[in-house]
């Protein structure tokens, strides 16, 4: 049963993992030092992890590079490798209820959604790179007669995976498992907010055969560990999710050090647009929802800019505030919650001073804009709707990360493309229309690495995500994520 109490129950007894997991063995900093891992949902400590700086980085970096260099895993048959990664996709599900609730109880989110969403999924993109690693071929070039040129991928060696708070497993998995697939070796670096399913994976990879030293985990800081990862010489991939001020420190890092190739999946505001011509707004107010409040809106292609064509703007904002009742937050653990906890106090007043500057700028307040108690935290905010008309308010210009929905009106179709496209960022957009033209003609137009058409934030392993601008550039998912993570030989062969 997945009931509260049956959740309350496993959280009483679950053992946090405390460690980081370096060479297949735990592994402790240095110099001892320790971050506290909060529920936000409870405001207590979870457990006290281990914060990795600069000398246990070093480790980490040797045991990956001894490990590739080695062969064991980089150079093992490709069936060998795809039996490890597909006995990892099958553990993961076996401990499905375990990694939802190391999620939920460090993030916030509905344990609900990590159990059917991001646990499955999770699982579901290792297997699909297993599956692929044997359906890659290389190429044979059109050479003069008498020769004979083949590209071939090889491991690039050593990659540094630096993942968010906001899908800990999921975006993990995004990375380890197209870089594993490709016979690399893995350091691993969790938020320290949510570290623990990170550490449960690289538990969980041992279990599956993947020799030691091949993943390893390291938990600490950004400023700490993430910065060591950036600025270290025997480092050969850096793979970045979070923040684009950050994305640009691992730029600078690449050039400070060994000029080690940096792929980054930064912020996001993505544009929402609803033409008068879509003939069912209630399912686009729906989605419109679920755009902005899915994860508590900690999504960084939230579609958290609604544009809306003045001739259905009255009717679409009634059906979207009657949809957003259903969104109102609940305790991560209670089976109905569709919305839970904001992953830190310090998070939650950051948002708060978003909806504060709105309002001080002229923005009008459409629903929400407070937080609310529930039980002994008040780290819950309301879904918030702020109507603004100044492109240069802060709500429109600024990555929230919080279920805050900012709302402009447009007229004519070109006006709904420069204002979307009016942005640093650019890495997802939604477009509501009947018109097959219209859909075309507008999605081509829209600078955005997916652009969902009479859907939102439309995802799939099959398919590459990413974004243009200060969004970042590299994909995860779908074939295309080997780019990241292989380098092409070219071997020509003088014919005798």
């Amino acid at each position: 049963m997945h009931d509260r109490q049956s959740w309350e129950n496993r959280l009483n007894n679950q053992q946090f993992c405390s460690w980081s997991v370096i060479n297949g063995e735990r592994y402790f900093a240095k110099d001892g030092g320790k971050l506290p891992v909060i529920n936000p949902a409870t405001c207590s400590v979870l457990a006290e992890v281990t914060a990795c700086q600069e000398a246990d980085i070093d480790e980490a970096v040797h045991s990956a590079r001894r490990t590739f260099d080695s062969g064991i895993w980089s150079e093992q048959p490709l069936q060998v490798r795809k039996a490890a990664l597909l006995r990892l996709s099958q553990l993961i599900l076996e401990h499905k209820e375990e990694l939802a609730l190391l999620e939920s109880a460090s993030m916030g989110k509905p344990v609900m959604d990590a159990l059917n969403g991001d646990i499955p999924g999770a699982a579901h993109v290792i297997a699909w790179y297993a599956e692929s690693i044997d359906k890659i071929y290389g190429e044979v070039a059109p050479t003069p007669p008498g020769s004979l040129a083949t590209i071939t991928r090889e491991p690039i060696g050593v990659v540094a995976a630096i993942v968010p708070w906001n899908f800990p497993l999921d975006i993990a998995a995004w990375k380890v498992g197209p870089a594993l697939a490709a016979g690399n070796s893995v350091i691993l670096k969790p938020s320290e907010n949510s570290p623990f399913t990170a550490i449960r994976l690289a538990e969980l990879a041992l279990e599956a055969g993947l020799p030691p030293g091949v993943l390893n985990v390291v938990t600490g800081t950004g400023i700490e560990a993430g910065a060591a990862l950036g600025k270290h010489h025997d480092i050969d991939v850096v793979t970045f999710t979070g923040s684009t001020s950050v994305g640009k420190a691992f730029m600078a890092y690449s050039g400070e050090s060994n000029l080690k190739q940096v792929w980054l999946e930064c912020g996001g505001k993505s544009a929402n647009i609803i033409f008068a011509n879509c003939r069912n707004l209630d399912e686009a107010a729906e989605k419109a929802a679920f755009g902005i409040c899915f994860n508590q809106g900690e999504v960084c292609s939230a579609n958290s800019r609604l544009l809306v064509e003045r001739s259905v703007y009255p009717a679409f904002i009634e059906a979207l505030l009657s949809k957003l009742h259903a969104w109102q937050p609940m305790h991560p653990l209670d089976s109905q919650a569709r919305m839970g906890a904001m992953v830190s106090s310090a998070h939650k007043e950051k948002v708060l001073g978003f909806i504060a500057t709105a309002l001080e700028q002229g923005g009008e307040l459409l629903t929400g804009g407070t937080a609310c108690e529930i039980e002994v935290s008040g780290n819950y905010i309301s879904p918030t709707v702020i109507k603004i008309s100044d492109e240069n308010a802060a709500l429109w210009r600024e990555e929230v990360f919080g279920p805050v929905l900012a709302v402009k009106v447009f007229d004519e179709e070109p006006e709904a493309i420069q204002s979307a496209n009016n942005h640093i960022y650019a890495l997802a957009a939604s477009v509501w229309t009947d018109d097959l033209n219209q859909a075309h003609r507008v999605s081509r137009k829209l600078n955005a690495g997916t652009v969902s058409v009479n859907t939102v934030d439309a995802l799939d392993v099959t398919v590459p995500f990413g974004g243009n601008r200060q969004s970042g550039f590299g994909r995860d998912l779908s074939l295309h994520a080997f780019d990241k993570f292989t380098r092409l030989k070219t071997t020509w062969l003088a014919l005798r």
